[in-house]
This record gives structure tokens, sequence and C-alpha cells, in this order.
């Protein structure tokens, strides 16, 4: 009896039964349509013979069309909801539990990066991950990644921003891959080795992009971040959170150098990444027997983890452990849903997921 599904052992072809045996019969369709069955056989014995020849061919074609996309797919494998159910074990309305794959694959990071208050924080996520969590990853997870890394390295291309912290979280990735590819016999990784020698091929030509890149002077002639009063200019060094900005800053121009080096810029920076502990045990000073709080900084940044500041983040609903962006609807039944969520840092959405 012939078999009626979509079986992958389809021929893709007509055949057709004579005395010499089978013999292979092209259709209308190849343009090469063979007129005189009777050669072959009798009109009836043809069509019981290759009743279902024409279904099992156009199920074999789209099982081909079906894997030729998903071999050749770059898109993120999307979900309806842009939100995740947070279990960490089986409960009778529940069987199994979360993964960070799982969770990496429902939430929108793709369109995250898009948004210039979740880049950072997006960007932090993937080098966390690129550093211990890479094999914790499904392989769809793990195609993901590498697709949300690609769109990130493009925006970076285009917009000339966020250099130095895209060049590091690629050094992080391709560091941690070299670790992982020796292993690759242990199974660490999913996927064949050729594919991951070819990923980590990739991250070099990201990495050269990056080195070439060429800041272009904007075009128009106006006011210009120089033209502003010292005190502005002050004013907006202090919004910057990484002291190696404030050094790049000051190489632009020499008067940006002299702001750079104001000790009540690097001594505020201090205070606002570590605790008074922290510093107490870290003071360094200069010749003339002041603080020297660039130096402090520094060290401090060699010794202890810096403050992460972020214009949004991942949240958790603590009434329905519901996991989503901030501002996506969610199916909560609290009374007040906005008191019950509290914001994830990278790490904390990492430990979510640790059992």
């Amino acid at each position: 009896m012939p078999f009626l599904g979509q079986d992958w052992r389809s021929p893709g072809q007509s055949w057709v039964k004579t005395a010499d045996g089978w013999k292979r019969f092209l259709d209308e369709k190849s343009g090469n349509f063979v007129s005189d069955l009777g050669s072959y056989c009798s009109k009836e014995v043809y069509n019981k013979e290759n009743l279902f020849n024409s279904l099992n061919y156009d199920v074999a074609a789209k099982k081909r069309k079906k894997d030729m996309l998903n071999s050749k797919t770059k898109t993120q494998y999307f979900h309806q909801e842009k939100w995740i159910y947070v279990h960490k074990g089986s409960t009778k309305e529940r069987h199994g539990y979360c993964t960070l794959g799982e969770a990496f694959n429902r939430l929108d990071f793709s369109t995250a990066i898009l948004d210039s208050r979740r880049f950072n924080y997006v960007v932090r996520l993937l080098e966390l991950i690129a550093k211990s969590q890479l094999t914790s990853l499904s392989g769809i997870a793990q195609k993901n990644f590498m697709n949300i890394l690609e769109k990130v390295v493009l925006k970076v291309l285009e917009d000339q921003q966020n250099i130095r912290l895209i060049r590091e979280l690629l050094q992080t990735l391709y560091t941690s891959l070299c670790t992982l590819v020796q292993r690759v016999g242990k199974s660490v990784l999913v996927g064949n080795i050729n594919m991951w020698v070819y990923r980590m091929e990739t991250i070099l030509h990201w990495q050269q992009q990056l080195n070439n890149i060429q800041i272009t002077r904007p075009a128009f002639k106006g006011l210009t971040f120089t033209d502003l009063p010292l005190c502005l200019q002050l004013n907006i060094m202090q919004r910057l959170s990484d002291g190696r900005d404030l050094v790049s800053l000051g190489q632009a121009a020499p008067g940006l150098h002299v702001l750079s080096e104001d000790r009540l810029l690097w001594k505020k920076l201090c205070q606002y990444h570590f605790s008074e502990r922290q510093i107490r045990k870290r003071l360094i000073l200069s010749d003339k027997g002041q603080l020297d709080w660039k130096k402090m900084y520094f060290k401090l940044v060699r010794c202890y983890p810096r403050k992460e500041q972020y214009g949004d983040t991942l949240q958790l609903c603590r009434h329905c452990h519901i996991l989503s962006w901030k501002g996506t609807d969610h199916p909560c039944t609290a009374n007040n849903p906005a008191s019950c969520s509290v914001s994830l840092s990278p790490q904390d959405f990492i430990n979510l997921f640790k059992f």
C-alpha cells in the first residue's frame, strides 16, 4: 500500500514499469513529455502504478524548498508574544522548565538593538553569554545569537557609534570560541565544526571592518561642542560614565584636554561607580600631595566592577513570573502590575536561568 504522508523517501521523479524493468518517465512539466505510453505499458497499468507519483513529487519538492530556506535564513525566529513565563520546575499546570535559550528566542532582542535605550543592555547581555553561557543555548538560539550580533555590527558600521564596545564584544566571543572549538569533540557546541570555524572567520572580518572605520567630520558648519561655554562643556562631560570616553574626548581638541583632567570630574566619577570603602583601599597621591582621582579610577576599575546603568531593561513580574521588556503588556492578574515589576541587570537575567 502506498504511503500517503509527506515521506522524505519520495524519489521526486516519475517511473514506469515495463517488460525490461523500470524506466524514468518525464511529464509535461519537465518539457519532455512522452506521448506514446503504449511503448512502455498500457494506460490503465500506468495510472495504477503511478497513482501517487504526482503527490510524492510535490511533497519532495516542498521539503527540499523548506530545507533550503532553513539552511540559508538569517532572520530571528519570532514569536507573537514578546514575553515569556519563567518557571524553574514542574507544577500541576506546567511541565518542564524555561531555559536561557528559550528566553533568548522569545524576547525581541533583534528589535531592541535599534532602540538607543536598550542597545547597551543587549550588548552587555551578548557579552555575558559569549563568556560563559554560549554552550547552554540551543542550536536555534545560537543561530539567533549570531544573527543579532551581525545586526549589531552592521548598525555600528553605519552610524559609527559604540565602536570600542563592539570591539570588546567580538574579542570576547572570539576568545571563547577558540577555547570551545578545541573541545568540539566533546559536544560542547551545537553544529558542525566547519560551521563554527566559518563563524570565527566572520568575526575576524567584522573586527577588521571596525578597525578600518574612519570617522568623518560632519558636513554642516554650525555650533560645535567647543563653541559652548566652559561650564556647559564640563556639565556634559560629567554625564559620561566611562573614564575612557573622557580620555578620548580630551584628545579631540587642546581645550578639551584641560577640562578632561579636572580633579572634581574624576572624583565624581569614582564616587559614582565605587563605594567609600573601596575608594579608601585604593588611595593614590599625586606629586603635589593631593589625591590623584584619575589614577585611582583606573586602578579601581581593575579591582572592582563598575556600576551599570541602562536606559531600559528587562523586567520580571514577581506576581506572575513573566519576563518582558518595560512597557510590554503581559497577562498579569495583579491589581497594580507596575508595583510587581523588578528591573533585571544583564547578570540578573543570566542568573535567572541557573538551576
